[in-house]
């Protein structure tokens, strides 16, 4: 049954009277194709894809009538634009998936049946998605993780050509070298003035000299990406730079996942499925199971994991007995991992709809400990915990409300028996 037939068989009181529009996006022209509530095609219109063009594609849509929903293929790509001016426009836009195989095989392509086709995917309510909006912070910070992406890339290609180089080097310039490696190799490199020649040796020093500056250059490009995106992740969510294990590039990747319009996701389970971290069933007949979902956001899903591995290092008391507690049942770490990973997305997703952040309690602990004339190493040692974990608790860069209970309790003990030692010696 085709899709224009399907349609006119259902309940037209189920269906709002109007008009839908279904767009189909490309880099220098779209396509605009109106169907009427019963699937029937009303009309189509080519624009450019330029200011221009959507002012046209506007006084085309007013034009048809009242307009119920406008589909746009690609609201995150070569749609971006058109997206935002029919939303500033005051229309409903949708994100539509692209068209189905077998309806390309039944129907042929083409920009007006792609269009259409869009058009009856938001009259049957399919494959249907709130698009992000591009047009606050978490735009700029998705600009700036794709800046640091690629810059992070060509650091890694320039530093693998250098050694890479350095294998085939001769053996003059290869004996230069060997006593360095890592940052010390490359600000070595970087340091050189070699002669200009056209022999290999002369050569090989210019090229790898070249390449250590290059890889310095993109070291400095994305420490100046990172502490932008440290101010912006900041501005846009402080509670989220709080919890354990995020830093202003995990942050940053779930900002931009989130969108500047978080109240399209719903709930945790919808964020957890977006971020690819929600067993998906796959269960038949008697046998009952989940399977790892491979969907979503792979950045976002990435950033969970990272999160997970950080904690784990760091022996956060809570993950660790997690750990302990599904060891204990059978489970492999792999699978212990993929577990928290949607707990970890619970509880980004509740930072994420709560943005503001308490006052801090860290630094009136340091002023306790510093009152009591107390060094953070002696009092990191004694109460067991890592130097680093209590560092960043005091400056209140870490939220750990199981840390700071144990710390205040710690510190009302010794008070108290600072206080007790002073009245008997009275």
């Amino acid at each position: 049954m085709t899709a224009t037939t399907h349609l006119s068989s259902l309940d037209s009181d189920h269906i709002p009277p109007g008009i839908y529009v279904g767009v189909d996006t490309h880099k220098d022209t779209h396509h605009v194709a109106a169907v009427d509530e019963l699937g029937r095609a009303l009309a189509d219109k080519e624009i450019l894809a330029v200011g221009s063009g959507y002012s046209q594609s506007l006084d085309f849509l007013h034009s048809l009538g009242i307009v119920q929903a406008v589909g746009v293929e690609g609201t995150g790509s070569y749609g971006a634009e058109l997206a935002r001016t029919l939303a500033t426009a005051g229309m409903r836009v949708v994100d539509v998936a692209r068209t189905d195989r077998s309806e390309r095989r039944l129907r042929g392509k083409s920009d007006p049946i792609d269009a259409r086709q869009a058009a009856l995917s938001v009259l049957a309510g399919r494959g249907l998605a709130t698009p992000k909006q591009r047009d606050g912070r978490a735009e700029s910070i998705r600009m700036l993780l794709a800046e640091r992406s690629s810059a992070a890339k060509a650091r890694t290609a320039t530093i693998n050509q250098i050694h890479a180089q350095l294998v085939t080097a001769p053996e003059a310039v290869r004996a230069d070298f060997r006593r360095y490696e890592g940052e010390k190799l490359l600000q070595v490199v970087g340091r050189t003035r070699p002669l200009k020649g056209a022999t290999p040796d002369h050569t090989s020093r210019l090229c790898l000299k070249r390449l250590a500056q290059r890889t310095q250059m993109l070291e400095g490009e994305i420490v100046d990406i990172d502490a932008q995106l440290g101010d912006l992740t900041r501005l846009s969510n402080p509670a989220l730079l709080s919890a354990h294990g995020v830093g202003p590039v995990v942050a940053g990747t779930l900002l931009a996942t989130l969108g500047d319009n978080p109240d399209r996701i719903g709930n945790k389970a919808q964020f957890a499925a977006i971020c690819g971290v929600a067993p998906i069933p796959a269960s038949s007949g008697v046998r009952h199971r989940h399977r790892l979902s491979r969907g979503g956001d792979r950045q976002a899903n990435a950033a969970l994991h990272r999160i997970v591995l950080s904690r784990r290092r760091h022996k956060d008391p809570r993950t660790m007995a997690y750990f302990d507690k599904r060891r204990a049942e059978g489970l492999s770490d792999r699978d212990i991992v993929r577990c928290i990973e949607r707990h970890v997305a619970n509880e980004i997703f509740a930072l994420l709809t709560n943005p503001e952040i308490s006052t801090p309690q860290g630094p009136l602990l340091r002023q306790r400990r510093q009152t009591l004339q107390l060094a953070m190493t002696e009092v990191a040692h004694q109460m067991g915990v890592p130097y680093q974990r209590l560092r960043r608790l005091e400056l209140g860069e870490r939220s750990d409300a199981e840390l700071q209970n144990t710390y205040e309790t710690w510190l009302d003990k010794l008070t108290e028996d600072e206080s007790s030692t002073a009245q008997k010696a009275a």
